[in-house]
């Protein structure tokens, strides 16, 4: 576990009670991958790779912006969890930055730059029997 550590770019806790970090849900950002991890003693985790994601929002509530919090809403090609939300995390603001710097890397290193926006042609198929 110690060699993953290393490869954390930024990893936070989903803060409920004052914006405190008392919960069993951990988000970790790699330089491929954003994790999510919950569970005490049964842990769960769902991974997302960073060239898949299309799009992202922030939401600031107010009951988040008093303690300094937001939630961040990623939008992606993903089978099982097309739209992650990171709930409730310190300087919302901030992780974006970071995600979309680590999203722009993934999908030159990809290739796929564009090709998420952009929807197949439609192919027309006219089929006159006209003899």
């Amino acid at each position: 576990m110690a060699k993953t550590e290393q490869n954390w770019i930024w990893t936070d806790k989903k803060r409920t009670l004052f914006g405190l970090p008392i919960s069993f849900t951990r988000y970790i950002l790699t330089e491929k991958k954003f994790i999510t991890r919950k569970g005490f003693l049964s842990i769960t985790e769902d991974e997302l790779e960073l060239y898949r994601v299309i799009d992202k929002s922030l939401k600031l509530p107010i009951g988040q912006r008093i303690f300094g919090c937001g939630t961040v809403i990623i939008n992606c090609r993903d089978a099982d969890t097309p739209v992650k939300e990171v709930t409730s995390i310190k300087d919302p603001r901030g992780f974006m930055e970071v995600l979309e710097k680590h999203v722009d890397i993934q999908r030159d290193k990809y290739r796929t730059r564009g090709r998420d926006m952009i929807a197949p042609d439609r192919m027309e198929c006219d089929h006159d029997d006209e003899d």
